[in-house]
């Protein structure tokens, strides 16, 4: 589902800025699946930025390729993507 996806928020060179934040938030409210473009320097760089998208909008992490991630975070009324549980 989310390989169909076009990135929809971006995270700069300067990293996630309340801005950044604040666009996450309110695209998180209107897309249950989200692409993340990330452009970071160092891998290290990268992998905190992704460990802070993801405990901030308090989504799953679906994957990560290369400077793209995809997220999950169900609307709380009327979730589009149900999920199988295990």
């Amino acid at each position: 589902m989310g390989h169909a996806l076009k990135p929809v928020v971006m995270v700069g060179q300067h990293g996630l800025s309340e801005s950044v934040l604040a666009e996450l938030e309110s695209t998180m409210a209107k897309h249950e699946l989200l692409k993340i473009k990330i452009r970071a320097q160092e891998r290290d760089e990268k992998q905190q930025m992704i460990n802070q998208i993801v405990e901030v909008s308090h989504a799953h992490l679906v994957q990560v390729i290369g400077n793209i991630m995809v997220i999950y975070r169900p609307f709380d009324e009327e979730p589009q993507i149900i999920l199988p549980r295990k």
